[in-house]
């Protein structure tokens, strides 16, 4: 029998966010290392004297007893392990934070565990608390949430020919999931024009371990084509808009 068959089972946890239920409860949507994403009740969690409210909210590491319910797992017991203090002190920081937590609430369903999501989230939420350029820290991510979900991109070979890339600005189609040469770029006439520079830092971030990014400093006008190219192929596998990066504006 699974550990999560039982009637009750312990889970290490990431809240992604909540919503109020009834008088005092609240439906928390967590995802968990060892199940996936699942929805679990917090009951009485806002009653002033609730001893469970600081280990539940959104951003938290938490380490879950869990009983089976009807609807939703009931949360039995909550001990936070990482708060993540600094993200909660500064607002840019938190609007970072809220946007890793949607694209990881957008991309997933609740059918069971990837560790490796999970993984690059609690990363992602660390290296942002430890203060590294928040840029940084959103760009690598997006790379490997999108490794970590089955749409890496193919940045090295021209989609449509499949030649190498050469050294000169090229076509960036999320359609087709990468990158088009000068000459082929009529294969999706909705790609976008991407300059070489954006696709060296692509490149880089996508193939490097995090210990060779941490402390690149990405030029801001690369930074921000590489930020519309990005949330451009997010929001085209989405098919809808995601809600933060105007959160993400305006605190900026």
């Amino acid at each position: 029998m699974s550990q999560r068959a039982s009637r009750s089972y312990r889970a290490q946890a990431i809240v992604l966010k909540h919503r109020e239920y009834d008088e005092a409860d609240r439906i928390l949507t967590l995802y968990t290392l060892e199940h996936g994403k699942l929805q679990a009740i917090a009951k009485g969690v806002r009653k002033v004297k609730s001893r469970k409210a600081g280990h539940l909210e959104p951003f938290t590491l938490v380490l879950l007893q869990l009983a089976k319910g009807r609807t939703w797992e009931v949360i039995a017991q909550a001990e936070a392990q990482k708060t993540f203090q600094h993200i909660r002190e500064d607002l840019t920081l938190t609007a970072q934070a809220a946007y890793l937590v949607e694209l990881i609430d957008r991309f997933s369903y609740e059918e069971g565990p990837n560790r490796a999501l999970f993984q690059t989230l609690a990363d992602g939420l660390q290296r942002l608390d430890d203060g590294f350029a928040p840029e940084t820290v959103v760009h690598y991510f997006e790379l490997r949430l999108l490794e970590n979900i089955g749409f890496r991109p193919e940045l090295n070979r021209c989609l449509a020919c499949e030649d190498e890339i050469q050294p000169e600005p090229q076509y960036y189609s999320p359609k087709l999931g990468g990158v088009l040469c000068p000459k082929c770029f009529s294969a999706d006439l909705t790609a976008w024009r991407i300059s070489l520079n954006a696709l060296k830092y692509l490149r880089y971030f996508q193939r490097s371990p995090w210990s060779k990014i941490k402390n690149r400093v990405i030029p801001p006008e690369i930074e921000q084509e590489m930020k519309r190219l990005i949330q451009h192929h997010l929001t085209y596998l989405l098919e809808q808009s995601l809600k933060t990066p105007d959160f993400l504006k305006a605190v900026h």
